[in-house]
């Protein structure tokens, strides 16, 4: 005897049935979850630790990344890290504990390696991953100077970016328990 039920559930079965099938014949679909070589996989893995480890060769200076900011950043962040259309780069430092916080580079970062890292990664906006590792080390100091944390001809590279103490570095709380030791 044929229920509304049990026609319910036989159309059921046979549109998951059809659908088994034609997935069978379609094309392959994208490669999510098969195995990346470890070459491919270096190409990718670019980020940097507030340590500092992986940062690349190359340095620059404030005095560099001055004209590199004008020429690739200055459209979106404003003269001298002012902001506009962009968020502001600089300023705001001792200002997070007032009524009007300012969270900028120099204010709200706790890690210059972390500058590095993001302007490395996204900037500028219209052509991520462009700026030379020269360029990316010029624009983190030319930041980094706007903000009164280092000198304009102070070199900024893999050893000396990680030392750079951010105003913010110890503003913030983990939220995760203790590591055991």
């Amino acid at each position: 005897m044929f229920t509304p039920r049990r026609i319910a559930v036989t159309a059921t079965c046979i549109v998951l049935a059809s659908c088994a099938s034609e997935r069978s014949t379609q094309a392959k679909g994208p490669a999510l979850g098969e195995p990346m070589a470890a070459a491919e996989m270096a190409r990718w893995d670019i980020s940097i630790p507030p340590s500092g480890a992986g940062l690349p060769k190359g340095s620059g200076t404030a005095r560099a990344g001055a004209a590199v900011y004008e020429q690739k950043c200055q459209a979106c962040h404003g003269v001298k890290g002012a902001g506009k259309p962009a968020d502001a780069l600089a300023g705001g430092i001792g200002s997070l504990g007032t009524k009007t916080p300012m969270r900028t580079v120099g204010s709200y970062w706790p890690y210059a390696t972390t500058l590095f890292d993001y302007v490395r990664r996204a900037m500028p906006i219209t052509n991520p991953l462009s700026l030379s590792n020269e360029e990316t080390y010029a624009v983190t100091a030319y930041v980094l100077y706007l903000n009164g944390i280092i000198g304009e001809d102070v070199a900024m590279d893999a050893q000396s970016l990680p030392q750079v103490k951010m105003p913010n570095r110890d503003g913030f709380v983990s939220d995760w328990p203790p590591r055991g030791k």
